[in-house]
C-alpha cells in the first residue's frame, strides 16, 4: 500500500511539473499567434511524462525475469518511439507560404517540450528545468539580435518580354548593379504571342534592392511586358 501511495505521489508530482514547464514554453508560443499553443505544449508534455513513467513501472515490474527468459524489457523503447512520433505532430505545424516556410520554431519548440518531458518521466527534474530556461530564452531573447543580423533574401523575379531574342545580360547587369547575386534562371518561349517568360531566382539582402530593379528594369528594356516577384 506504501508502494502504490508513493507511485501515486510521484507520478502526479511529475506530471503536474511537466504541465508547468510544458505550459512556460507554450505560453511563448500563444502570445505569438502560432498554431500550436498553450494546450498543445501542456498535453505534449504531461503525454510524454505518463508514457516514460509507464515506461519505467513496466520495466521494475518485470525486471525480475532471468537472463534466459523470453521476455525482454527495455525502458528506452517507449522513449524511443515518442522521439520518432513527435516529429509527425511538428511537421503539422510547419507551413510554406510562397518562398518562405513557418512553423519551424514551433516545432523545435515540441520536439523540445517532448523531450523535457523524457526527462521529467526519468526523474531528471534540474536538466528539464534548465532545458525550460534556456529555451525561453531562445525563443523570447534571441529575435532581438536575430533582427541586426542580415541574413541573405531569396525572390524569383519573373519577367516576359516580347520578341524572339533574350535580352538576358542586360538583366544580370541591372541585377549585379543593385547587389542582387544571380543563382539561376529558366525561361519558357511562347511562339505565337512572340514571347519569352523568364524565371530568375536572385539572391539579395537589402530589401530596397527589389523595387529599384523593378524600375531600371521596366526602364531600360523596352520590350518588357509584364513583370513581378515571388
Amino acid at each position: 500500500m506504501h508502494l502504490f501511495s508513493t507511485l501515486i505521489d510521484n507520478c502526479v508530482g511529475k506530471l503536474f511539473i511537466a504541465a508547468v514547464l510544458g505550459g512556460i514554453i507554450g505560453w511563448e508560443r500563444e502570445r505569438r499567434g502560432r498554431p500550436a499553443g498553450l494546450r498543445t505544449h501542456i498535453l505534449v508534455c504531461i503525454g510524454v511524462t505518463l508514457m516514460m513513467v509507464v515506461s519505467e513501472h513496466i520495466f521494475e515490474r518485470y525486471k525480475t525475469f532471468a537472463a534466459d527468459s523470453i521476455i525482454r524489457v527495455d525502458p528506452a523503447r517507449i522513449a524511443a518511439q515518442v522521439v520518432t512520433g513527435i516529429g509527425f505532430l511538428g511537421a503539422g505545424t510547419i507551413m510554406r507560404f510562397r518562398t518562405t516556410v513557418r512553423g519551424l520554431t514551433t516545432a523545435a519548440s515540441l520536439w523540445v517540450v517532448a523531450g523535457i518531458g523524457l526527462a521529467i518521466g526519468s526523474s531528471c527534474y534540474m536538466p528539464a528545468i534548465i532545458t525550460t530556461i534556456l529555451a525561453i530564452i531562445a525563443l523570447l531573447w534571441l529575435p532581438r539580435f536575430e533582427r541586426d543580423i542580415k541574413r541573405d533574401k531569396y525572390k524569383t523575379l519573373r519577367l516576359c518580354i516580347s520578341g524572339s531574342e533574350p535580352n538576358f545580360s542586360s538583366i544580370l547587369d541591372i541585377l549585379k548593379n543593385n547587389s542582387m547575386e544571380f543563382q539561376f534562371y529558366g525561361f519558357e518561349k511562347d511562339l505565337v504571342k512572340n514571347e519569352v517568360l523568364y524565371n530568375i531566382n536572385v539572391r539579395y539582402k537589402d530589401e530596397s534592392s527589389v523595387p529599384k530593379v523593378s524600375d531600371e528594369i521596366a526602364r531600360s528594356i523596352k520590350e518588357v511586358q509584364r513583370l513581378g516577384w515571388e
